[in-house]
């Protein structure tokens, strides 16, 4: 049983809204927290380009109505748990050069926001509550110093200073709210690591995964545009983008081994589309598919493959495909990086493109019921119960001294 936290107030602060239709580690963490503290999650507040660009849209429109005052922005999800939708707009600064002049306009974003979410904080009567920063480095910069929480967090998830957006003025922001906050917590080595040089607190506390659709079945019939392909099946499952993985070393795969069919179930961006891979007869694009039907190409894969790039981008990321491909029990070939040590006890790890030639043979060789099934156990620890149970124990940990 790991450490617990309850009957707290917790305060969730993070880039992505509760009314996000993509997955969200803080949302998933919040329903955590919840179970046995009171959560109050704050969406992030509309901001004068979004409304803008977007003015038409049903959930800008919602947003509008709440800062008019026309619609209540404190909304119950459950018990325990209540969404915030701030009645304020934040104005849009990231196009200004200077990050001395952008962070003094940060402030005066931070305190509108600061002054909304004041409102829910007295009207759910909050005491002595935790503030959690979803890795909000400029709309959350401030609120520690004007919220005055009685602990404050910063969970790092992402490498967000490789992306420019984020690189322009985060490169200096980031590294100071990582030391003013009492403590911080990171999803993978690299970044607890990150963290670690400006915060002394910091502490690396895993990531949770929703594994429920993913397991063996080998009963299951193979997907109807898998039925003709010759085997063996060397498979990725996720999104096929340039910036993440590497075209040439699934050109060197596919060039070597003809007598192998490489699978890569996603979509794909330009640069891909655009690619050699194209001209290759064994290697196969199945296009986007549903979240609901990916567990059937795994389970038709012979290897599971993650032929990922090392940059910035991707070398302190958690890799959830990785969890999914051991949960249904099969054998991972994947490139090298410290956030992959992680899994070394479990994953053939490649240093450079020749690795996977050699890797992905063993792994065929090797692959037996006894691996499956603690391969299925490994990913299966990775639960969002255990990594909040890691965030309490960091918590427990700084509060006693």
């Amino acid at each position: 049983m790991g450490e617990t936290l309850s009957g707290r107030d917790i305060i969730v602060v993070g880039q992505q809204p509760w009314d996000t239709e993509i997955g969200s580690n803080c949302k998933n963490i919040a329903l955590e927290f919840s179970k046995t503290n009171r959560v109050l999650y704050i969406n992030s507040p509309l901001d004068r380009i979004t409304l803008y660009r977007n003015k038409h849209e049903v959930k800008i429109e919602k947003r509008l109505d709440i800062i008019k005052g026309k619609a209540n922005g404190l909304i119950k999800i459950q018990d325990n748990l209540w969404n915030f939708y701030p009645d304020c707009m934040v104005e849009s600064i990231n196009w200004i050069p200077s990050t001395s002049i952008f962070n003094l306009l940060n402030l005066f974003n931070n305190k509108k926001l600061a002054k909304s979410i004041l409102k829910a904080i007295r009207t759910l009567e909050f005491k002595n509550f935790i503030l959690f920063n979803d890795n909000e480095m400029f709309k959350g910069y401030y609120l520690s110093d004007l919220l005055k929480p009685k602990l404050s967090i910063y969970y790092s998830r992402d490498y967000m200073i490789a992306v420019d957006y984020w690189k322009k003025h985060g490169e200096v922001l980031e590294p100071r709210l990582i030391a003013k906050n009492t403590l911080c917590v990171a999803n993978s080595t690299f970044l607890a690591d990150y963290c670690g040089k400006y915060n002394p607190n910091s502490f690396y506390v895993g990531q949770g995964c929703d594994l429920d659709l993913f397991f063996p079945n080998k009963n299951k019939a193979l997907p109807n545009d898998l039925l003709s392909i010759k085997k063996p099946l060397i498979g990725y499952v996720g999104a096929l983008q340039s910036i993440r993985l590497d075209i040439e070393l699934i050109e060197h795969i596919a060039k070597n081994r003809p007598d192998w069919s490489i699978v890569l179930v996603g979509p794909e961006d330009e640069v891909f589309k655009n690619s050699n891979l194209h001209q290759y007869p064994n290697i196969i694009f199945t296009g986007m598919k549903s979240i609901d039907s990916l567990p059937d190409y795994i389970n038709a894969f012979d290897v599971c493959i993650n032929p990922q790039l090392v940059n910035l981008v991707t070398i302190g990321n958690y890799p959830r495909k990785i969890d999914e491909y051991l949960a249904i029990g099969k054998p991972v070939v994947a490139t090298a990086t410290k956030a992959m040590e992680t899994f070394s006890n479990f994953v053939y790890l490649a240093e450079k493109k020749e690795d996977y030639i050699v890797l992905i043979e063993r792994a065929l060789a090797e692959d037996a019921a006894d691996l499956q099934s603690k391969r299925r156990i490994f990913a299966l620890e990775h639960t969002w119960e255990n990594s909040v149970s890691a965030i309490y124990s960091a918590i427990n940990s700084v509060e006693k001294g």
